[in-house]
């Protein structure tokens, strides 16, 4: 081997051992920097015409496990779905109020039921009733203010998601030009460690965010895929676009729009949409936390508390309806009724209308025979019958819904008792409850069974129709329909033609002996639930519509208009409290004004078990607590898988930065090897020299 073969040898050595200790003086400043790879230098055999010339450098490259990277971000989207997740349901929990505060509304339902039993007491006053009235309006207006920020929580996720989308699509575009840098970077055979460093620390922000699935290519790119499966990332950027996207928080919406993934454009902003959307919580991360939380999670904790206060009206106005002020009210005027003139009575049992005086005394009353009556009677046959009965006494009037009775005579009035030994019912519920004549709580929903049967005309106007929306237990949209009412139609029509919609894949509809329609979800779908968010249908010009007659969902109860009546409010001596002696004859005491007997429907209106619809039947003292509890044991699970996924995902980090972290021990060891490797090539340099000096002293 010739000398300058020696020195080009040693020369290559030393500019290795010089490139390798740089790369270590990289590494070890390095130390600790987030999503820092190490990087090594990459060395090859020099080989010049079949013989060994020394070493090639070449660039330096990251080390790096692409399956624990993988790994890392997969955990970093479950740990931003249940950051997200504990975040929102913890603020649903405060909602509620802590166990045992005056203002939670366990304690206020508590309230109601204490109040009820002070009124059964011998001391039953107006203060009393004033009382109860002002801890029933307080648990009302309580309810009515968990649902107002529950909504507004519901507008927060949808804020959060239109901000959310902007920042993806900011990391999309942030990636893209990396993935660009580090494939001209390569393809220059010069070293993108730098570069592909930015990349994955963006990768794994985007993860948090969205769940995706990364895949290497050849030329040093990445795609990107949602979890689904829609690409947003290849040799084309594409963008998320949410309509609702401004980032500021407004109102909570019946529907939201999907998210659609379209092509960039060239300003990049989306562009040309893909077909691909997303719309549920599948697609993981923060994203997927937030869509779940805003179309299932929020939506179905407003329905338990619709339920809730569903129960509580109607088991406070089976009481209030059982009973009557005294003096009696001159007028009774129904609330709003789904019920037409022509409607079929569909009552059994018997029941008293009566009009006394001021004193009590019986002036002229009627008992109605509904049994007798027979089942082809009509709502107008039974306002003929009134009005014959009690000839002239008083007066019944039956419009748009709404069942009037009027006292005659100044100074009269007007109350509706049940025979003690058959009772009148229509699907479970008194004469006075069904039209609401006594009500203690109005609003324009409904609270009890309609009592229609599958024979029975549906009654809608044309032109109405009802959104159907069908999603399964993770929020995926499974199917929607528009319900049309054809003209002339019964409920059994409107059945079969829900059970023949796409929904009828999922499940079966049916109606029940009650009037409420039912939905059962196949066993592939279960936990699957229905929401309405918009229905334009009218029951015979009574306003009543087809969710509030079918009770597919708790909204449907009338939460957000519910008061006390309004000539009850704040006057504790107009509270039914006296029960009608439907066996007193004309001049006798049918209502005595010390009786308070139906006070005990006050107390007891919480522990008795009712039909509340989709909530089931049970009391309203049981949904209450189930609701509370659910509220506080999802918050209590959220915050578990909140510390499990983040110990999974700092494991995920730990794993992976320990093959591709820079370990300091390593780096200094490998700076020893490098440092005594230029020794020795320096002293092949000086011997070389050495030898290349006497050589020359030899020649001369």
């Amino acid at each position: 081997m010739a000398l300058s073969d020696i020195l080009g040898s040693a020369m290559s050595g030393l500019n290795a051992a010089q490139a390798g200790l740089r790369v270590v003086s990289t590494n070890i400043a390095n130390v600790g920097t987030t999503g820092y790879a190490r990087e090594q230098l990459n060395i090859s055999t020099n080989v010049v015409g079949g013989r060994v010339a020394g070493v090639l450098v070449g660039e330096s490259t990251r080390v790096a496990d692409r399956f624990l990277e993988a790994a890392s971000y997969s955990r970093a989207g479950d740990v931003g779905s249940a950051t997200t997740t504990s975040t929102y349901l913890d603020r649903l929990q405060a909602l509620l109020g802590a166990p045992g505060a005056e203002s939670s509304l366990t304690t206020q339902l508590d309230a109601i039921s204490s109040a009820g039993v002070t009124l059964t007491g011998s001391l039953a006053t107006p203060q009393n009733a004033d009382a109860f009235i002002a801890k029933t309006a307080d648990a009302i207006g309580s309810l009515q203010q968990v649902d107002r920020d529950a909504a507004a929580l519901s507008a927060d996720a949808d804020a959060a998601i239109g901000d959310t989308v902007s920042r993806a699509n900011a990391l999309l575009s942030q990636i893209s030009v990396l993935n660009d840098a580090v494939s001209r970077l390569d393809g220059l055979g010069r070293s993108s460690a730098g570069v592909a460093d930015q990349r994955m620390l963006a990768i794994q922000d985007l993860s948090g965010l969205i769940g995706v699935t990364v895949r290497d290519q050849p030329d040093g790119r990445v795609t990107i895929e949602t979890a689904g499966g829609a690409p947003l990332l290849d040799q084309r950027l594409r963008l998320l676009s949410y309509p609702n996207g401004g980032g500021a928080a407004g109102a909570a919406q019946p529907s939201y729009p999907g998210i659609d993934i379209r092509f960039a454009d060239s300003a990049g902003l989306p562009g040309v949409a893909t077909g691909d959307r997303i719309d549920n919580a599948g697609v993981g991360g923060k994203l997927g936390a937030l869509l779940d939380l805003r179309d299932r999670t929020i939506p179905g904790f407003r329905d338990q508390l619709g339920s809730l206060f569903g129960g509580l009206s109607q088991s406070l106005n089976a009481a209030s309806n059982a009973a009557t002020a005294v003096p009696p009210p001159a007028q009774l005027v129904g609330a709003n009724t789904p019920l037409a003139a022509s409607d079929r009575l569909g009552f059994t049992g018997k029941a008293t209308i009566a009009v006394t005086s001021a004193a009590g005394k019986l002036v002229a009353s009627t008992t109605l025979d509904f049994t007798a009556m027979g089942p082809q009677a009509t709502v107008g046959d039974m306002v003929a019958a009134i009005n014959t009965g009690l000839a002239g006494a008083a007066t019944a009037s039956f419009s748009d819904g709404r069942l009037t009775l009027s006292a005659t005579a100044a100074g009269n009035g007007v109350a509706i008792g049940q025979d003690p030994t058959t009772p009148a019912l229509r699907a479970g519920s008194g004469l006075s409850q069904v039209f609401g004549m006594n009500d203690l709580i109005r609003s324009n929903g409904a609270t009890i069974p309609s009592g229609f049967c599958a024979s029975d005309p549906h009654g809608f106007a044309p032109g109405g129709t009802a959104q159907l929306a069908l999603r399964d237990g993770s929020g995926r949209l499974l199917g929607q329909y528009t319900l049309t009412p054809r003209a002339g139609g019964t409920f059994g029509e409107i059945i079969s033609d829900l059970n023949a919609s796409p929904l009828g894949h999922f499940g079966s509809f049916a109606i029940d002996p009650s009037g409420r329609v039912r939905f059962t979800a196949g066993a592939t779908v279960g936990g699957a639930t229905l929401s309405i968010p918009g229905d334009s249908t009218d029951r015979a010009g009574t306003g009543c519509s087809f969710t509030m007659i079918a009770g597919l969902t708790g909204g449907a109860s009338g939460l957000a208009t519910a008061e006390i009546r309004p000539d009850i409010q704040g006057n504790g001596g107009r509270l039914p409290l006296a029960r009608l002696d439907t066996l007193a004859i004309p001049g006798g005491i049918a209502l005595n004004s010390t009786d308070t007997s139906g006070a005990a429907g006050y107390a007891d209106a919480q522990t008795k078990t009712l039909d509340l619809g989709v909530a089931g039947t049970l009391s309203t003292r049981t949904l209450a607590a189930r609701v509370l509890g659910g509220a506080g044991s999802s918050s209590a699970l959220a915050k578990t898988r909140l510390a499990d996924a983040t110990a999974r995902r700092d494991d995920a980090v730990n794993r992976r930065d320990s093959f591709s972290g820079v370990n300091i021990d390593e780096e200094l060891s490998q700076m020893v090897v490098l440092q005594n490797s230029y020794s020795a090539a320096a002293r092949v340099i000086t011997t070389v020299n050495t030898m290349y000096d006497t050589l020359l002293t030899m020649v001369r």
